[in-house]
């Protein structure tokens, strides 16, 4: 799993303590790993345009382009409910800024993340390689396609950070058995929901209402 080198120097690390005991561990998120990530993941590093100490608050930060980071809360319930064990292979749509590539790449083997904006693809690679992060393979395209390319998928975990109004079948295609997906689902009305993948059968749930930028 990838190594940030800024994040045990956090300047702001009492920020990041008080967003995990007061946002999260508060409203019910309880895995000890994910609450570990975000206490050491630098969120400030990834919204540059925002205060240091606002990029912790309990909202969602605009990132340019039209894009935004999600609040922090919403970023944990989707992780949570993904369950990753430390040895799985997750697909990620929409890096954004990379913050929540980062926390993947904190929990996990390894990292594919696709984002559709060129100018926050580059931003959020140069960040994520400024802290260290080794285990994350970061390109521009479509989302509604996955990962295409032979040999990878399929993968253990899928995450989405912007809303289709349906699941794109790619991504259930590129699932792997037993694996589960999460990402927000909708247009007017949006839902996280949670997919997990039963041979030729997908269990789905709904999580909370959401509110997301659409898919590209």
């Amino acid at each position: 799993m990838g190594r940030g080198r800024e994040r045990d120097a956090n300047p702001l690390s009492a920020c990041a303590r008080r967003m995990v005991t007061g946002q999260l561990e508060a409203r019910g998120v309880t895995d000890p790993r994910l609450l570990d990530a975000f206490g050491r993941v630098p969120r400030h590093c990834f919204v540059p345009d925002a205060e240091p100490a606002e990029a912790y608050g309990d909202h969602p930060l605009p990132i340019g382009w039209g894009q935004t980071i999600s609040q922090p809360y919403v970023v944990a319930v989707s992780l949570e409910a993904l369950e990753l064990p430390p040895a799985c292979r997750v697909l990620e749509i929409g890096a954004g800024c990379g913050y929540q590539t980062a926390l993947l790449a904190e929990l996990v083997e390894r990292v594919w993340s696709v984002e559709c904006v060129p100018e926050l693809a580059d931003r959020a690679r140069a960040v994520l390689e400024r802290l260290g992060y080794d285990n994350v393979d970061l390109r521009t395209g479509d989302g509604r396609q996955g990962w295409p390319t032979a040999g990878v998928a399929p993968f253990d975990a899928i995450v989405g950070s912007a809303a289709p109004a349906q699941i794109p079948p790619a991504l259930l295609d590129q699932l792997e058995d037993g694996g589960r997906l999460v990402m927000p689902v909708g247009q007017a009305h949006q839902e996280l929901v949670q997919v997990q993948r039963r041979g030729d059968r997908y269990d789905r749930r709904n999580l909370l209402p959401v509110r997301f930028v659409p898919m590209r």
